[in-house]
């Protein structure tokens, strides 16, 4: 018959078991802290003034206003008024579809509400990465930094309707100015050469 050896063991001293439990603590916690440091940190959505009402969808057209800045400051880009012709047909601000801005700025107009301001930070992969636009202001590989206002968004389909409305409406100016295909200006019989 085989003899096991046995190894006689220490006793364990009175207080290594809380010891030893509190160095297990003390080493989960230092690895969440590292990891939580090496993560990209700061991106995403800050509320700097809040909405009211619900958010804008994947299809909807977003009306904003807005300054995109780089890093060290630098304004890349901003909203511009936009000569509209007609006003209450469309809200203030730039129309933007949310399906065709960078990944980042869909994301973040889709968590925002009307009538409230933002500040956007998006990584470099959620815009534009290494492939930005020919002579774009914005370096390969570079974060952005939006301010958003979100005045108001509606559906691609409304927007659509809306332009339908504007370019009527500017056609029926456009006849009743004389316009090539119109009708002849007042005061001038129809079929007569105008003044040269």
């Amino acid at each position: 018959m085989t003899e096991i050896t046995r190894v006689p063991l220490r006793p364990i001293a009175k207080g290594s078991l809380t010891k030893l439990w509190i160095g297990v603590i003390v080493a989960i916690a230092l690895a969440v802290l590292l990891a939580w440091s090496l993560a990209p940190q700061g991106y995403g959505l800050t509320v700097l003034e809040e909405g009211t009402g619900p958010t804008p969808g994947d299809t909807d057209v977003a009306f904003v206003k807005y300054v995109g800045r780089l890093d060290d400051g630098t304004v890349f880009d901003e909203s511009q008024p936009l000569p509209i012709p007609v006003e209450g047909i469309f809200p203030e601000g730039n129309p933007l579809p949310i399906d065709g801005v960078v990944p980042g700025f869909a994301d973040g107009l889709k968590q925002m509400q009307a009538g409230g301001r933002y500040e956007l930070r998006i990584p470099s992969e959620e815009a534009y990465g290494a492939d930005v636009p020919p002579g774009s202001p914005i370096p390969p590989n570079a974060d952005l930094t939006f301010e958003v206002e979100l005045v108001d968004f509606m559906t691609r389909a409304d927007f659509d309707r809306r332009i339908q409305t504007i370019t009527q409406m500017m056609q029926q100016q456009g006849a009743m100015m004389g316009a090539p295909g119109g009708e002849a200006p007042m005061g001038q019989p129809e079929g007569a050469a105008p003044p040269q």
